[in-house]
């Protein structure tokens, strides 16, 4: 089998939006999930709605692949997760290196999708001296100090940074340096990059501020809709005092009640 660093996947250079590649894997998923079923065929419109996206759009992503399905039959499942597979750069290894074993880095590394989908972790890495040798999820987590020897040694393209915001940008830099061309970033920070690095971020707070925000949306809805406050809103009122029951702070009652 043939290593990232050997050979890179070709979707730039196919001229694939990167829209429908962000869809990709959404496809691959739900077709993976058809394939263990052995369902042998899916319509676009089946498959659309497992993957959570139009019929129309999937139909076109599907014509960059080269891939138009067969009237009246559908597409055939096993063929596509090949496809698809091979057009991600699936049916490669990539080794990857996940830096920052904290709490978070620890559950990256214990997490058994990675080697499913063509990614093997190759090392594990942390700047805390005492982590050195104790092993998490069956690999023994290694200093700082060895990352640019790990990442040669092991061909690593692919990195995961876990560390807090603040040694994120010294992490990248040095993973960058090194070699690596591509990384995921759980840090709560935004990473400077040159040219020819990819850079994907996750960041749960962000995502459960969106939450919140429709939430709340959802929230004003309904007061509009009846006049009446959810429950949560009715909460926050109830917790809210005048400015006479409050202390010289304006959180704490100046005359507790006897």
């Amino acid at each position: 089998m043939a290593t990232g660093r050997a050979h890179r996947p070709a979707t730039r250079s196919r001229g694939i939006p990167e829209a429908t590649v962000a869809r990709l894997p959404l496809y691959l998923r739900a077709l993976t999930a058809l394939s263990e079923r052995s369902v042998p065929t899916v319509s676009s419109e089946e498959l659309a709605a497992a993957a959570g996206v139009n019929s129309a759009k999937l139909r076109k992503d599907f014509s960059y692949l080269g891939s138009y399905g067969t009237r009246g039959v559908g597409y055939d499942v096993e063929y596509l997760v090949y496809q698809i597979s091979r057009e991600l750069g699936l049916t490669q290894d990539w080794p990857v290196v996940i830096v920052g074993i904290g709490n978070l880095g620890a559950a990256l590394a214990n997490y058994g999708g990675f080697a499913s989908r063509g990614f093997r972790v190759a090392a594990l890495i942390d700047a805390d001296p005492g982590m050195a040798g104790k092993p998490v999820a069956g690999i023994p987590v290694q200093h700082t100090d060895e990352l640019e020897k790990i990442i040669q040694d092991d061909g690593v393209s692919i990195g995961v940074i876990a560390t807090p915001a603040g040694a994120a940008q010294q992490v990248c830099d040095r993973l960058v340096a090194a070699g690596v061309t591509s990384i995921l970033n759980f840090a709560p920070t935004v990473l400077n990059v040159p040219e020819g690095v990819d850079v994907r971020k996750v960041d749960l707070s962000i995502e459960l501020q969106i939450l919140a925000f429709h939430e709340q949306r959802k929230a004003g809805e309904e007061v509009a809709a009846d006049g009446v406050a959810p429950p949560v809103a009715a909460r926050k009122q109830q917790r809210s005092t005048s400015s006479t029951d409050q202390g010289p702070d304006g959180d704490v009652p100046a005359v507790m009640p006897a």
